[in-house]
């Protein structure tokens, strides 16, 4: 199952930059851009890692980590354009687990995740970005899809499935996964969803579609990428 983040950010763009980038990684991401929603989001279902923004329209972050911290011991990482030593020190001590001053690189960003939640005991690896084999590059940082060093121009639920895959080369992924994944939770009974877009993917990348070489069908149970 995948580790849920909570982003609270009330930049849109900056937002959407974390959220696609985490989500690539493997994270299932779930977005806030106030206070009160994140405190909600936080009452209903504790998420497993929060990352949280200092201004907000409605208060400061500093007032989320505090009653986080009463009830819950999970990590949580600030972003902020704040510089001040004081305030860094004052955050850490009320229980953030770790400081990123803007701007920050998504590579730092999701190397603190790692680190925060290794001191809690749980070890992630760097997840698989690039995936290369038999002229097929594929690229998930940089979204680019390669073929034969020819660029090919995927929609984005095409790129979504291709990037699930991916983070799991060499595995079977189940339909109920690649749908909850790529589709959400409620399309996991649309399968004919997934075969159409899998056969849309394999039009462009295989050089028979009939007898793909990279997106392998494992009868019944689901799809695997093939990594040799």
């Amino acid at each position: 199952m995948s580790l849920r983040i909570l982003v609270v950010e009330d930049d849109r763009d900056l937002r959407e930059l974390m959220r696609a980038s985490l989500s690539v990684e493997g994270f299932e991401v779930q977005t806030a851009v106030s206070l009160s929603e994140a405190a909600a989001l936080i009452r209903h279902d504790p998420p497993d890692v929060i990352v949280l923004d200092l201004g907000l329209p409605d208060g400061d972050g500093a007032e989320l980590v505090q009653e986080v911290r009463r009830k819950h011991s999970l990590p949580i990482l600030v972003v902020s354009a704040r510089h001040q030593e004081a305030q860094k020190i004052k955050l850490l001590d009320a229980g953030a687990d770790d400081y990123l001053t803007k701007p920050f690189s998504v590579s730092e960003l999701l190397a603190r995740i790692r680190v925060a939640l290794r001191h809690r005991g749980t070890t992630l690896a760097a997840a698989v970005t690039v995936h290369a084999l038999d002229g097929l590059r594929v690229d998930l940082t940089l979204h680019t899809v390669q073929l034969h060093g020819e660029t090919l121009h995927l929609t984005p639920t095409e790129f979504k499935l291709l990037a699930r895959l991916v983070r799991s080369a060499g595995r079977v992924v189940t339909h109920r996964q690649l749908l909850a994944d790529v589709w959400g939770p409620e399309y996991t009974e649309h399968v004919h969803y997934l075969r159409l877009y899998m056969a849309q993917l394999r039009a462009k990348i295989e050089q028979d579609p009939a007898e793909p070489r990279h997106l392998l069908t494992e009868t019944g149970v689901g799809y695997r990428l093939a990594v040799d």
